[in-house]
């Protein structure tokens, strides 16, 4: 049986993306998994999505097919590159080669052609690599760091800065990256993340046995590098799950990624403290306003005193941080006997727009403040210093801009 191709488009005529797309619709064994306009465009998703086939224009502005191919073949050789043109000659052909295309199809092409061409050279490819990498296929064993971001009141942007820390050290410095949606009754990363989970953490919590492989079935790819545990889609489910369903959870979790984010309830239930005891770190949310300081100097009582929490566990995060409203960051310190390890600012509107788009912020707005604030906090939590902030090319989408060193 034939593997289902995961493929990209890149054509800057609408027209004909839109026929090509009518022209796959049926073909079950391909799975068309974007579209790009240009050549600066096509670069971006394949560094996002790394798809297995990319059917790429010649002529696209302002970058063409095959500066964009030259590119793709050096950051990304697994993804196979099939050119196209309305352009028969030979010399396009050589170009088109030399760049790192697999295979060549002159348009108007047939249905037939076009999925035996796509097939054709992703097999070809395949079995190259296997001959020169063969220990690539083999599975790699991590020794994952686990990060729990908590907050002891709700509302204090707990899920979006999970979601970005997430985001920020699986795409901006390319670590291998497992997001974990703890908050059992009431979860929402799949929501920030837009998409609908078809399974989650009670398909496990209801097997008799489950191991690496069940975990790894469970998972949601949301780019190569980052994949989601989703919460159950029932509240009433949440009691399914217990803290040794957790802590086995983590112990595998640790063996499939760099980095584990735990996204929590504002709670100390049992699989909220199974996570809180498995963690290298814990991440605690704060406002700067009386009710959420008040949660926040309960919290960490019960954690150092307690719990018996070493004091550099716990990391102090002071979110919509801003210097003309709310208590003085000096005095939260003082109040509270801790150090701020982090401060995020407030951006409402990029925040919401984030949440409504499916795309983290650190992605699609790598440069603002607010992104600035989770590089921050990933240095603190998450011991990397943080990559350069990306330089967007002038032009790109939302999808283009989706970072310039995401995936290298």
């Amino acid at each position: 049986m034939r593997p289902r191709l995961r493929l990209l488009i890149a054509d800057d005529s609408a027209p004909t993306r839109d026929s090509l797309r009518r022209l796959l619709e049926f073909e079950q064994d391909i799975e068309l998994v974007g579209e790009a306009g240009d050549g600066e465009e096509a670069i971006a998703q394949a560094r996002l999505l790394r798809p297995d086939v990319i059917l790429m224009d010649i002529n696209m502005t302002p970058v063409d097919g095959i500066t964009a191919t030259e590119v793709i073949s050096t950051e990304i050789p697994r993804s196979v590159i099939v050119m196209m043109s309305v352009q028969g000659e030979q010399e396009y052909l050589r170009q088109a080669m030399a760049a790192g295309a697999r295979d060549y199809l002159t348009k108007p092409f047939s249905c037939d052609e076009l999925v035996h061409t796509l097939q054709n050279a992703y097999e070809r490819e395949s079995k190259r690599w296997l001959q020169v990498a063969p220990n690539l296929s083999s599975a790699k064993t991590y020794a994952g760091k686990v990060i729990t971001v908590f907050s002891a009141k709700g509302g204090v942007g707990k899920t979006t800065i999970a979601t970005n820390l997430a985001a920020l050290l699986s795409h901006e410095l390319d670590k291998s990256v497992i997001i974990v949606d703890l908050d059992l009754q009431f979860g929402d990363v799949p929501v920030l993340l837009d998409f609908v989970p078809r399974r989650t953490i009670i398909d496990l919590a209801q097997a008799a046995e489950w191991g690496r492989e069940e975990v790894q079935h469970c998972l949601y790819e949301y780019s190569p590098n980052l994949k989601v545990l989703s919460p159950p889609t029932r509240p009433e489910e949440a009691e399914l799950v217990s803290g040794n369903h957790v802590k086995q959870l983590i112990g595998i979790l640790r063996q499939l990624a760099d980095y584990i984010i735990i996204d929590t309830a504002q709670s100390f239930q049992e699989p909220i403290l199974a996570a809180l005891d498995e963690s290298d770190y814990i991440a605690i949310i704060a406002t700067l306003d009386i009710p959420t300081i008040k949660n926040v100097r309960l919290c960490l009582e019960v954690m150092q005193g307690v719990l018996d929490y070493p004091v550099e566990k716990t990391k102090l995060v002071v979110n919509r941080a801003a210097e003309d409203i709310g208590i003085k960051a000096d005095v939260l310190e003082e109040r509270l006997g801790i150090s701020i390890s982090a401060k995020i600012p407030s951006d409402g509107r990029l925040a919401i727009q984030a949440a409504n788009t499916g795309i983290p912020f650190v992605l699609s707005s790598p440069k603002s403040a607010i992104s600035q604030g989770i590089r921050e906090l990933a240095g603190k939590v998450a011991g990397e210093a943080g990559a350069a902030t990306p330089e967007p090319a002038p032009g790109w989408g939302l999808l283009g801009r989706l970072l310039r060193h995401g995936g290298t």
